[in-house]
């Protein structure tokens, strides 16, 4: 099945889901507070009461940090074009990957200008992106109605991540990345109180065999994972050479000094380090680890301040 034919046979259903967005995201703001959406979000995705005053699991804390933490810098470095700025600041402009335009309008994209290979994503939000292999076999026209509707949203609305709320709505197109196996894999860093703590690391996320290990600092495999239904592996190596490894480290204490908490990503692509995105509120605030011990323990290193 062609690409045409795959975002045709999907498009419907989740177009409407995303105009679904449009609306909530200007009403429900409107009909209930910050605390009572957090609470009411909490519990529709993890079954439980939400505790948010004395907060033990990593997500209780994530939505404790939604409404107790306006660091302004949060807002700048969440928007997925304005962070740069923050990372060529931090002197790690080779580190960026490249950008072959920013855009207000979707009518405003020059499709012929563009190479073949490329990811289209709103640089103000999270899930609102399109891979592109292959341009000209591309599904422009439906591809263009659901962009459209992503210039009219933002995710701040369900959950109240504050730093979306005032976001310019803007879609990037970037390079396209792959490593030698035809793979991107994420190494995404979580940083307590400015410290590196734990790596999440994916590969195959896009194939029929994904994977997704956690480890420590001191590269041991970590018994957990934040889903169940993924293979798992009681032995496996650790990704990263130690170099790079501790490279990675180093630019996360920097990015992370300013935060109480961040997800510092990367890509490694061909021996060179790429940053990601920087994330403040891992899922939306609605990880759940297994087993659930992992959830309070996960969460040890991060000093509520």
């Amino acid at each position: 099945m062609g690409i045409k034919q795959t975002i045709k046979k999907s498009f419907w259903g989740e177009y409407l889901i995303s105009l679904y967005h449009c609306a909530m995201c200007r009403i429900m703001p409107k009909l209930i507070n910050d605390e009572k959406a957090v609470k009411k979000f909490y519990k529709k995705k993890c079954g439980k009461d939400l505790n948010l005053t004395n907060p033990k699991t990593f997500s209780e804390k994530i939505n404790w940090y939604k409404l107790n933490d306006r660091n302004p810098l949060m807002e700048k470095c969440a928007d997925k074009v304005a962070v740069r700025e923050y990372i060529k600041e931090k002197g790690y402009s080779d580190c960026l990957n490249e950008v072959y335009g920013v855009y207000d309008k979707v009518e405003d994209i020059d499709i012929d200008s563009l190479p073949n290979q490329f990811v289209i994503k709103a640089a103000h939000g999270s899930h609102m992106n399109y891979i592109v292999k292959d341009k000209a076999s591309f599904d422009w026209k439906h591809a263009k109605k659901m962009m459209r509707t992503w210039l009219k949203q933002d995710i701040y609305w369900s959950g109240r991540e504050w730093v979306y709320k005032n976001m310019p709505k803007r879609l990037i197109i970037e390079k396209y990345l792959e490593d030698s196996k035809n793979d991107l894999k994420d190494y995404k860093f979580f940083c307590f109180n400015g410290n590196p703590t734990y790596l999440e690391y994916d590969a195959g996320r896009y194939s029929d065999v994904h994977y997704r290990h956690f480890y420590d600092m001191n590269k041991c495999l970590l018994p957990f994972c934040d889903n169940d239904k993924l293979p798992k592996m009681e032995k496996m190596p650790f990704p990263i050479q130690s170099d790079t490894f501790e490279k990675m480290k180093r630019i996360c204490i920097d990015l992370a000094k300013p935060f109480n908490q961040v997800r510092v990503d990367f890509y490694s692509v061909k021996g060179k380090i790429l940053f990601g995105e920087l994330t403040f509120f891992d899922g939306g605030g609605s990880t759940v680890f297994f087993p659930d011990e992992w959830n309070y323990k996960f969460a040890d290193n991060w000093h509520i301040k």
